[in-house]
């Protein structure tokens, strides 16, 4: 289920080959590099970061990447979440990686960072490991460590188009976006910083 609505979305086959990504280009059909470690925050700071494969030994991972230091990722959190919200019991880990360290994510997210498991990424090695170019972003990785879906930016339809490669690997239901009170399409700033 390919979306060609641009370049900044698309979902990988279930058989996809696995070559390096171009400059600026996501890793979609692509493994994760298996040296990719996520860490969570704690309700101190940090928790023990763990390879990705770890994360995933289970569920898949349905991840929403903001950059709390730029308007773009502010403008779509609420509609990020109701995104990710509809996957909760899904068998998809739902979560948020936030480029920043503890005490900016909890700032950033607010009471959010007690209802998702999250991600610190302040280096961005998550963002370059997925090959992104633009945040926000929604990227959904299977158990595989394939990356199965990418939507960069803030276009709703590309958001729809991840949200129902979730819904399909996970038998489970999508969501429409947009939503009532989502904002109008956008570019994402730059995923680099």
């Amino acid at each position: 289920m390919a979306d060609t609505t641009s370049d900044t979305t698309s979902t990988a086959p279930s058989t996809a080959p696995s070559t390096a990504p171009a400059a600026g280009s996501s890793r979609l059909g692509e493994q994760l590099p298996a040296d990719l470690v996520l860490t969570p925050l704690s309700g101190t700071g940090l928790g023990q970061g763990r390879p990705v494969m770890e994360w995933l030994t289970t569920f898949h991972l349905a991840s929403v990447v903001l950059d709390p230091y730029t308007n773009e990722s502010s403008w779509v959190l609420r509609s990020a979440t109701r995104v990710l919200e509809q996957f909760r019991g899904s068998d998809a880990r739902i979560n948020l990686i936030v480029t920043a360290g503890a005490n900016d994510t909890r700032q950033f997210l607010g009471p959010l960072a007690e209802t998702f498991l999250v991600f610190c990424d302040p280096e961005r090695a998550a963002v370059k490991a997925m090959g992104l170019s633009e945040l926000p972003a929604f990227v959904f990785t299977r158990v595989d460590g394939v990356v199965a879906a990418v939507a960069q930016g803030w276009n709703p339809q590309e958001w729809e188009s991840v949200a129902d490669a979730v819904a399909e690997v996970t038998w489970w239901t999508s969501i429409e976006v947009p939503g009532p009170a989502d904002p109008g399409p956008f570019r994402g700033s730059p995923a680099l910083g």
